[in-house]
């Protein structure tokens, strides 16, 4: 997300997400203009109203404390005793100022809901509900309200647990995918030790008997200890090869690699993503894979980082061409343009990569964005689907 949105069940980490955050939860807070119209106008006096304008602001702050650390690892039992003060100060407020007051119920059954399991919400609410409704018969004119209130009190509590329930959901879910991810990273840097091992191992003890071998030919037979010499040269060399081979392999993209990527990263952007499914890539060259798979991951990160947009869309798709089959990839977005893509390894990157594989480059504003058609050879043609 960027830095002022907050995605659900994210806690803000700046000034301005908690400002928005802020303005979310208390927009809710609207509704209290009847106990604030009371105060303005209700005929009390001076001492009245300034004590009635300390209780509601002591009942304000005392929710939205509740709201916001909602999830932060409080104990049941602080919660409870949070919303009994919230309902103590309603039956207070209400018993003392009028039936105006009685919209204060409301907000306890929210808070219960947002703030407990829903194995102690589903007592909790109710009971909120039947206090609204005691204090409503117990208030000169407050069974005239009670019809308007307490289906908002049961609704908005029983609605706040389904919320709960999300964020909690949402959570484990963004957990369980930062642990997917590690463990991944985890079996790619075991997978890289037992290459290196089965690559290394039999030259190294071939290199290290070679030696051996050589030292004791040395003194009396030189001709044979040079031979040795010679040998343990050629597979040392052999073994830098292959080693280079194993970590230029490792350090190439794949394209499949690069669209499951690209949809992480642009669902955790917020980006609405329109991906093709994983595509057949038999007669692609790796050379071209690469290219390809290069310019996904560059155009992604502008989208994701400079480009501001709300969709995107990735096609890749085999052409037959004057000069041949050809696999084309083409990233479209929304947004305010390639701004991103002009420095480092952006367009003349990309245009170098694909230049060696014998592929073409087209990137620029379009209609209603940026748009980037990137097209490698192909060894014949492909059927790598199309846009998802």
């Amino acid at each position: 997300m960027n830095d002022v949105g907050v995605g659900i069940g994210q806690r803000p980490v700046n000034r301005r997400q908690r400002v928005v955050k802020s303005l979310w939860t208390g927009i809710w807070l609207v509704y209290l203009s009847a106990p604030v119209t009371d105060l303005l106008h209700g005929g009390h006096s001076t001492g009245v109203r300034i004590l009635g304008w300390l209780g509601l602001a002591a009942f304000v702050t005392w929710y939205m404390l509740l709201v916001f650390r909602t999830g932060r690892g409080e104990s049941n039992g602080l919660v409870l005793g949070s919303l009994g003060v919230l309902a103590a100060q309603s039956a207070l407020l209400a018993l003392t100022l009028g039936r105006e007051w009685l919209v204060l119920f409301v907000y306890v059954s929210i808070a219960s809901g947002a703030a407990l399991p829903l194995r102690m919400a589903r007592w909790t609410i109710p009971s909120a509900c039947a206090l609204l409704t005691a204090v409503a018969f117990a208030v000169p004119g407050g069974h005239s309200y009670l019809a308007g209130l307490l289906i908002p009190a049961l609704l908005g509590g029983f609605a706040m647990t389904g919320v709960r329930e999300l964020v909690r959901t949402t959570i484990a879910l963004r957990e369980a995918r930062a642990t997917v991810a590690q463990l991944a990273a985890n079996e790619e840097r075991l997978r890289l030790a037992r290459d290196l091992h089965d690559l290394l191992g039999h030259s190294l003890s071939l290199i290290t008997l070679k030696s051996e071998l050589a030292g004791r030919m040395l003194p009396g037979q030189p001709d044979k200890a040079a031979q040795q010499v010679a040998d343990i040269e050629q597979v040392s060399r052999q073994a830098l090869v292959d080693v280079r081979e194993a970590v230029t392999g490792y350090r190439r993209p794949r394209l499949t690699a690069e669209l499951a990527g690209a949809r992480v990263a642009l669902t955790a952007a917020g980006v609405a993503a329109e991906l093709p499914a994983e595509p057949a890539l038999a007669d692609v060259p790796e050379e071209s894979e690469s290219a390809l798979a290069w310019a996904l991951r560059e155009a992604v990160t502008n989208v994701v980082r400079h480009s501001g947009a709300r969709r995107c869309t990735v096609e890749l798709v085999g052409r037959q061409t004057l000069d041949g089959p050809v696999l084309e990839l083409t990233v479209e977005d929304d947004g305010s343009g390639g701004k991103g893509m002009g420095d480092g390894n952006g367009l003349a990157g990309l245009t170098e990569r694909l230049t060696k594989a014998g592929g073409t480059l087209e990137a620029g504003p379009s209609k209603h964005g940026f748009r980037l058609v990137a097209r490698v050879p192909t060894a014949g043609p492909a059927d790598v689907g199309s846009r998802a």
